[in-house]
């Protein structure tokens, strides 16, 4: 096999949550570029069928709420109707907090104040989903012996926030990153690292993909306060990250598990 042919997804089968955000459609669309069938997964099942439909190769969509055990297996059901086996599976879902007053995102966004609810909501989503999609589509892949489970995480779940980028050019601070989104990105590197340990016996390889921040019409003065963080001098693009899930999907990391792939434009380099 050469090296190019090491790449090609022809006839595999990836399911992709998270699927109709920014990073999740690049997703989606690098890995039916390289031949997959993609399993659109989303909250709205009629998006997720709209934007399955526009893929190159045979996908499908499918709604999925992923801190519910049955909407999972329904996932994986559907799935294997539909195709007959599971070959990749992306954790790309997750939830960053917002919040709805942005004259309040300030204070309320201060770790002394910040709301349990909001904790534990993303602990349900960036964790527990994670879990349960790993758990019951990635039995289905020990059971076949072969598998990639590929768990996107953030690089904030490596190092701490810097909370000056959200600063103003007058000084004051627009809000604070919270604590949940990064202590959830690092149990997520850490949960990789199990599986990949506990499934390398079953033909299931487990990786990381941790991105940096992707510019989407934030605030000119977060842009160049973020860009300047990084040694290449900018944020991501979406399609920034397309080479490296074809990379963890494909044979071409045949004997990758258990690895972190940073790609942050150089943020966490120094």
């Amino acid at each position: 096999m050469n090296s190019l042919e090491l790449f090609s997804l022809k006839n595999k089968v990836a399911i992709v949550t998270g699927a109709l955000g920014l990073i999740g459609e690049n997703h989606c669309t690098a890995l039916s570029e390289a031949g997959a069938n993609v399993v659109v997964c989303d909250l709205d099942e009629t998006k997720c069928k709209n934007f399955a439909s526009t893929l190159p190769t045979k996908s499908i969509g499918v709604g999925v709420d992923i801190t519910n055990k049955s909407s999972v297996e329904n996932l994986r059901d559907k799935t294997l109707t539909e195709f007959g086996k599971i070959d990749v599976l992306v954790n790309n879902a997750a939830i960053n907090d917002m919040f709805e007053n942005p004259q309040a995102a300030a204070e309320q966004s201060m770790f002394e104040n910040y709301p349990l609810e909001m904790w534990q909501k993303s602990l349900d989503v960036n964790v527990t989903g994670t879990f349960l999609c790993s758990q019951i589509i990635g039995t289905v892949m020990a059971k076949a012996a072969k598998g990639s489970i590929i768990n996107v995480a953030s690089t904030y779940g490596m190092v701490g926030p810097d909370q000056s980028i959200y600063k103003k050019p007058d000084g004051s601070q627009s809000f604070y990153k919270s604590p949940a989104y990064p202590a959830t990105k690092g149990a997520i590197i850490n949960f990789t690292r199990f599986l990949a340990a506990y499934w390398g016996n079953k033909g299931v390889r487990v990786n990381t993909l941790t991105p940096g921040g992707v510019e989407n019409n934030q605030d000119e003065y977060f842009i160049n306060n973020y860009s300047k963080k990084t040694p290449i001098g900018r944020m991501a693009y979406p399609t920034d990250y397309k080479g490296a899930i074809v990379f963890l999907s494909s044979d071409a990391s045949a004997y990758m598990t258990g690895a972190n792939l940073v790609i942050d434009g150089g943020w966490t380099a120094w």
